[in-house]
C-alpha cells in the first residue's frame, strides 16, 4: 500500500532558524559598524545583500530536483577544483587576492572577494554522496576489498582540495574538509573493523609525534617551522600559554575572552564595546554577542544551532533516499565542526584558526555556501514521504 501521511513539504523550523541567524547576523555587524575600520564599514548592508542572493540561491536549490546532482556532480567537483587550482597557479595575475597570510580568494571590482574554499566544502559534500551511494548500489555484498576500494575512492576524492587548501595555507578550511571527509566514511557503509583499523593507525601516529615533541622538542618544532603549515606552531603556543605571547599570537585570544566574560549574565547591552578584538565582525563575532549580551544571548546562539542541526539529522532519518540522507550528513558535519571548532577557539577550548561561525560571520562566500547547503537540506524534506505502511 502506497498511501502516505500529508505533511508540509517546507520546514519551518529550519527556515525559522536562518532567518533568526541573519537577523542576528546583520544586527550584531550593524553594532560593530563604529568601530570597525575604513574598509570594513558598512559590512552590515553587504551582509545583508548576500543573504538575500543566497535567499534566492537556496530557493533554487530547492526547486531543483536534487536527484539531478547524480548528472552533474562531476562538473561540479571539477569546476571547485579548477578553482583552487587557479589559487594555486595564481592565475589571473590581479585576480587572485593575498589577505590574512594565505592567497585564498579571487578579488573582483565591484563585486568584492570570492573565497572558493568555501563552495568546495559544498561540493565536496555532494561527490562523496554520490560516490557512496554508486558504490554501494554496484556492490550489494560487502566485501573488505569492496569496502577498500569505496575508502580509497573517498581519501583520493578528499586529498585533492584538502591540498590544495593546506598550502594556500588556510588550516581552518582544511580542518572542515577533512571533518566532511570522517562523518561520510563512518556512515558510508565501511566495515568497522576496518575503521577501526584505520583509527588506530592514526592514534599510533599522533602518538608517535607527541612522543618527538616531547623528547626532542628542538627538531619537531623547526620541522613545523619550515613545513607548508608554518603558522600552527605560533598558533599552538598563543593557545596553551596566550599570557606569555599576549602581544603576538596569545593576543586575539586574550582579547576574545576578555569580552566574553565581561558580558557576565546579560551583557552591556547594544553597542556597547569596551574590548576591540581583532577580526570581531568575520571569525570573533561570537565575542560581540557574548559581550553586548551576555550568557543568555550566546546560550541563544547555541541553541538555535542545536535546533537547526537536530532538525537536519531528524529529516536524514525520515528521507528514504540514500542519496539525500548522505547530502544532509555531509552538512551536519560541515556545520557541526565550524560551530564547535569556532565557539571553542574563542574560549580557548580550541586553537584559533580562521573559520567563521557559520550564518553569523561576515564573508559574503560563506553565507552563501551555508545557504546554498540549507537549499540542499530543504528540498530533500520537501521530496520526502512518510509512508503508512513500510
Amino acid at each position: 500500500m502506497n498511501d502516505y501521511k500529508q505533511t508540509s513539504p517546507i520546514d519551518f523550523t529550519i527556515i525559522f532558524v536562518v532567518v533568526a541567524f541573519g537577523i542576528i547576523s546583520c544586527y550584531t555587524l550593524y553594532t560593530i559598524n563604529p568601530y570597525l575600520g575604513a574598509v570594513e564599514q558598512g559590512s552590515y548592508m553587504k551582509q545583508i545583500v548576500w543573504y538575500v542572493i543566497g535567499a534566492v540561491g537556496a530557493g533554487f536549490m530547492m526547486i531543483l530536483d536534487y536527484d539531478r546532482l547524480h548528472q552533474i556532480v562531476w562538473a561540479i567537483y571539477g569546476f571547485g577544483v579548477t578553482m583552487l587550482l587557479m589559487i594555486f597557479f595564481k592565475f589571473p595575475p590581479g585576480i587572485v587576492h593575498y589577505s590574512g597570510g594565505a592567497w585564498s580568494w579571487f578579488k573582483f571590482p565591484g563585486i568584492g572577494t570570492i573565497q572558493p574554499s568555501e563552495f568546495m566544502k559544498v561540493f565536496l559534500v555532494i561527490t562523496l554522496a554520490h560516490v557512496i551511494v554508486r558504490h554501494n548500489e554496484k556492490n550489494t555484498i560487502k566485501t573488505i576489498k569492496s569496502d577498500l576500494l569505496l575508502l580509497l575512492k573517498i581519501v583520493i576524492l578528499a586529498i585533492i582540495p584538502m591540498a590544495l587548501i593546506a598550502v594556500q595555507p588556510d588550516l581552518g578550511t582544511f580542518l572542515v574538509l577533512a571533518s566532511i571527509t570522517g562523518f561520510m566514511i563512518l556512515i558510508s557503509g565501511i566495515q568497522w573493523r576496518i575503521l577501526l583499523s584505520i583509527l588506530s593507525s592514526i592514534l599510533l601516529v599522533v602518538g608517535v609525534v607527541a612522543l618527538m615533541f616531547i623528547f626532542n622538542f628542538t627538531k619537531v618544532t623547526t620541522f613545523l617551522e619550515e613545513s607548508v603549515f608554518a603558522h600552527v606552531d605560533s598558533r599552538f603556543y598563543g593557545w596553551l600559554q596566550p599570557e606569555k605571547y599576549e602581544q603576538s599570537a596569545g593576543l586575539q585570544l586574550i582579547k576574545s575572552i576578555t569580552a566574553i566574560g565581561s558580558g557576565q549574565l546579560t551583557g552591556k547591552g547594544p553597542g556597547n564595546f569596551e574590548v576591540m578584538v581583532p577580526e570581531r565582525h568575520t571569525d570573533m563575532i561570537f565575542t560581540a554577542i557574548s559581550e553586548q549580551f551576555g550568557f543568555v544571548g550566546s546560550s541563544i546562539v547555541v541553541t538555535l544551532f542545536f535546533l537547526l542541526v537536530y532538525r537536519m539529522i531528524q529529516i536524514a532519518l525520515e528521507s528514504n533516499d540514500a542519496f539525500g540522507s548522505y547530502l544532509i550528513v555531509g552538512v551536519v558535519a560541515m556545520i557541526v565542526f565550524q560551530v564547535f571548532q569556532n565557539i571553542g577557539m574563542s574560549i580557548q577550548l580550541l586553537p584559533i584558526t580562521g573559520l567563521p561561525l557559520p550564518f553569523l560571520s561576515y564573508g559574503g562566500s560563506s553565507t552563501l555556501a551555508y545557504l546554498l547547503a540549507i537549499g540542499i537540506v530543504l528540498n530533500i524534506k520537501s521530496r520526502t514521504r512518510t509512508y503508512m505502511f513500510e
